[in-house]
């Protein structure tokens, strides 16, 4: 691939996060090769591997029997990424804001504040299993 094919991965991956590490390492290695600055790249390495993990502990609770459903497109100018689990979903509404005083302290909010602050849009399906990505290059 040069530096203007764009990059797609389109693949059921198992529950595991060697493997979720392995697909986020292609990813990087597509954004760099399609010059996308260091600054974007910092942002969806972080968003992309919280999405992952949240999927495989949250989503598929560690079972390794479980699959993730990974659809990543990558051009010049922008990154669409789709992650879906197995699980049961959760309400992304009902998540804390974990810059309220009251929830300082807990440990739950704080990756999806992440992936909205570093992705241009971030959106669940309906029944919370899954979430769409994308960035347009900075």
């Amino acid at each position: 691939m040069d530096n203007q094919t764009p990059w797609k991965f389109d693949s059921r991956i198992p529950n595991d996060t060697l493997i979720g590490k392995q697909v986020i390492d292609d990813l990087l290695s597509a954004l760099a090769r399609l010059e996308w600055p260091e600054s974007d790249v910092f942002g969806i390495h972080l968003a992309v591997e919280e999405a992952i993990v949240n999927a495989i502990k949250h989503g598929n609770q560690d079972d390794p029997s479980k699959f993730i459903d990974v659809l990543m497109e990558v051009s010049r100018e922008h990154i669409r990424i789709e992650i879906t689990d197995q699980g049961q979903g959760f309400d992304p509404t009902q998540v804390p804001d974990p810059t309220d005083d009251e929830n300082l302290e807990l440990p739950s909010g704080r990756g999806l504040m992440l992936m909205r602050s570093f992705m241009s849009m971030v959106e669940f399906n309906a029944r919370g299993n899954g979430v769409i990505m994308a960035k347009e290059r900075g």
